[in-house]
């Protein structure tokens, strides 16, 4: 069922697990992620980038998830992740989104609060509720680009004024975490994470969590992390499915026995990480 996303992080928040927020671009990824939530009966986020959309168009993409939804038995939020602007804010609210991210985080800190509270008037008009960021991440996501030398962590303090100042329903915070797969292991600043959840009563949001390692991941969630964003990894379990079974089937041509595999290799990145995040059964 579709529902909003506000009600699913408050629970997360109030019970001490996270939602996993899985990107989707097209039909067979969007199944793996609905097979897995049905199967472990856990909430999910399935999330458009800019990229998605352009890619497969809003229309399209947007309604096979709203048809995944309106058939499986678990609470599901469509969200726009990283919304590069404010058109694409108030394309995604026409075409019946549930949840918004709208990343100014490459902008001022005051523009960024405009940019916000621009976005939180909108979307709360219509009932949906809206993430923004604060920080800069290392890495890649679409249209976001940014270098290590750029890298610059959330400072509790701001992230205090910005939640006041936007009336955001969700921060994402940048303590470490990059885009994409990471270069050595991750080092996630907790003692920072604690200062911004001491400072900030709205759910928190834990973007580039492919590849950090799971311990590092339950404590994140154990201090504040109520939703975590994973693309990369599922990407990478339908690449290597894909090569596998045209390696071994060098002539076959079926997309269905091509792709098939690559779902169930996907299905289970998802299931593997609903379970470490806690959301298990709280569909």
């Amino acid at each position: 069922m579709l529902v909003s996303s506000k009600g699913l992080l408050l629970a997360a928040q109030q019970e001490g697990y996270a939602v996993g927020a899985f990107n989707t671009n097209n039909l067979e990824i969007t199944h793996a992620i609905f097979r897995a939530a049905v199967a472990q009966r856990a909430p999910v986020l399935l999330q458009l980038s800019s990229g998605a959309i352009t890619y497969a168009g809003i229309q399209f993409l947007s309604q096979i998830v709203r048809t995944g939804a309106s058939s499986a038995d678990v609470p599901a939020a469509l969200h726009l992740d990283h919304g590069p602007d404010f058109d694409t804010v108030m394309l995604c609210l026409r075409h019946g989104f549930t949840s918004i991210m709208r990343d100014a985080s490459k902008l001022p800190f005051d523009e960024n609060v405009a940019e916000i509270r621009k976005v939180v008037g909108a979307a709360h008009a219509v009932g949906v509720p809206v993430e923004a960021e604060l920080g800069r991440l290392v890495g890649v996501e679409d249209h976001v680009v940014v270098s290590e030398r750029e890298q610059a962590m959330t400072d509790p303090d701001e992230a205090a004024a910005f939640v006041e100042a936007t009336g955001c329903d969700f921060l994402a915070v940048s303590i470490g975490n990059a885009h994409g797969f990471y270069k050595g292991e991750p080092n996630l600043d907790f003692d920072r994470l604690q200062a911004i959840r001491d400072r900030v009563d709205v759910p928190l949001v834990l973007h580039g969590a492919s590849g950090i390692p799971d311990h590092q991941i339950r404590t994140a969630i154990e201090l504040g992390i109520c939703k975590i964003n994973i693309d990369t990894e599922i990407r990478y379990a339908f690449a290597q499915s894909v090569r596998r079974t045209l390696a071994e089937q060098p002539e076959q041509i079926d997309p269905r026995k091509i792709l098939g595999p690559a779902i169930d290799g996907m299905q289970a990145v998802v299931e593997r990480k609903i379970e470490l995040f806690g959301s298990k059964g709280r569909a």
